[in-house]
């Protein structure tokens, strides 16, 4: 009788438990923003990262693009931003998104390095919850005065 009751509870319970444990923890989806003080289109050795830069996460649905998820979130003193998400998101498409810049000197956002789409299920053999978007910036409305001698030694090359 014991054993029947020890393998109904192996049967039933334990797959119950997993179940939640790999559907119930969150996503964590971690990023930096910075301000492109050289107007290059990358990061650059005088790249400045953002504290207070707000971004902001959207899924939606791969066929209709109805908005089906977001959530919001700040950088920290490095300008990194972790922000959670809920729920396996297998049937979505996920980016992380610029929303505003704390400095007004560098607000604009920089086209193709103002979103960074993410991966957000489990149905494709990563085990971590963890992920990381690309980096997302903003443009310096006038670059600083040392990126022409920065940017050329970016096109040097060894002959």
């Amino acid at each position: 009788m014991a054993t029947r009751l020890l393998l109904l509870f192996a049967l039933c319970v334990l797959p119950a438990i997993a179940r939640a444990h790999f559907y119930g923890n969150p996503f964590l989806v971690q990023g930096r923003v910075y301000c492109d003080t050289c107007r290059a289109g990358f990061e650059t050795s005088v790249t400045k990262y953002l504290a207070g830069a707000r971004v902001k996460i959207e899924c939606k649905d791969r066929v209709t693009l109805r908005l089906k998820y977001r959530i919001g979130g700040v950088t920290d003193s490095t300008g990194t931003y972790a922000i959670s998400v809920t729920g396996d998101r297998k049937e979505e498409m996920c980016d992380a998104m610029l929303v505003s810049s704390p400095d007004p000197e560098c607000s604009v956002p920089d086209r193709g390095r103002n979103r960074a789409r993410v991966i957000l299920t489990r149905y494709n053999g990563m085990i971590n919850d963890t992920r990381f978007a690309n980096a997302m910036g903003f443009l310096k409305r006038k670059p600083l005065g040392c990126c022409t001698e920065l940017l050329k030694t970016y096109l040097e090359t060894d002959s």
